[in-house]
């Protein structure tokens, strides 16, 4: 593995609704923002970012969609205050507009256009790190399984508000899937990058 065209760094959700004082708030994204800057880092050209973007409205949505805005009306467009759904500052701040996803639904293959980028790029393999691991991480794990793709888990730049959960994706879940998925430390991924340039 190296920052080649074959390996793409995809950040997910790690967005001001959720670092700040929102329903979503989770200060998880702190705890994990060092390492997910590390990697953004080690791969300034190769990360992309995946923002979790509602629609405007709960009418707008489909099917159990809509139960889950019932639920969380104060997220849709037409409630939420937009600059919410910016990558927190650190990422901002290194983020292109052609690197930033919008994503519908849990799994960054939700974003419209992810997949044919890849595609065009020649990608191979995919390191996740954001939030969260058993819901947003592990469904766009799985969806990349699905299209091709090998996974990397960067396990220190990955959390969730449910700790037990987050344990039970990088401990038990991923394992079941060997070939397929890696779980890595930012460090080992780092490395394992320069040793192969």
């Amino acid at each position: 593995m190296n920052p080649s065209k074959l390996v793409r760094h995809i950040a997910i959700d790690m967005q001001r609704l959720v670092a700040e004082q929102t329903a979503w708030h989770s200060p998880i994204v702190m705890d994990i923002l060092p390492n997910v800057l590390r990697l953004c880092k080690g791969f300034p050209e190769g990360t992309l970012y995946a923002r979790f973007v509602a629609p405007q409205d709960i009418e707008a949505a489909h099917g159990s969609w809509k139960a889950f805005y019932r639920r969380w009306p104060m997220i849709t467009g037409a409630r939420l205050d937009p600059a919410l759904t910016d990558l927190v500052a650190p990422l901002a701040a290194l983020a292109k507009p052609d690197q930033v996803f919008d994503k519908l639904g849990y799994s960054v293959f939700s974003a419209p256009g992810l997949h044919p980028a890849l595609q065009q790029a020649g990608v191979e393999t995919l390191i996740l790190s954001g939030i969260e691991t058993d819901v947003c991480v592990y469904s766009s794990a799985l969806a990349a399984i699905d299209l091709g793709y090998l996974v990397v888990l960067a396990s220190d730049a990955l959390a969730s508000p449910d700790e037990q959960a987050h344990r039970v994706v990088l401990d038990r879940l991923a394992l079941r899937l060997p070939d397929q998925i890696k779980v890595m430390t930012t460090d080992e991924i780092l490395a394992t990058c320069e040793a192969s340039e």
